[in-house]
């Protein structure tokens, strides 16, 4: 796999208080990915990128929200994202994360 498509595969960190909570527990981070990566993609971008150990990859698919704008309704896009499990003794620093 090509180092371009790595660095597509991870979008964003997903900040949350379940992921904040899962990443001092069971030393699992959340990532948004992209709609078509697929676990092995996300273990081999997490692995290069924070140069760390991953255990397992569990990935979801969120649907979007319903919303409506006066009388306007619409739908935020669908999105998935990935629950990353670490080994023992590697940890991910991201930022505002010391």
């Amino acid at each position: 796999m090509n180092e371009e498509r790595l660095l597509k595969v991870l979008v964003a960190p997903h900040v949350s208080e379940k992921g904040t909570m899962l990443a001092e527990l069971n030393n699992q981070h959340v990532f948004k990915v992209a709609i078509d990566a697929t676990r092995v993609e996300v273990k081999k971008a997490v692995e290069s990128l924070f140069d760390v150990k991953v255990n397992s990859v569990r990935m979801l698919n969120q649907q979007g929200k319903r919303k409506r704008m006066g009388v306007h309704a619409g739908r935020r896009k669908h999105w998935k994202k990935a629950y990353v499990t670490l080994e023992a003794g590697h940890d991910i620093q991201l930022a505002g994360n010391e």
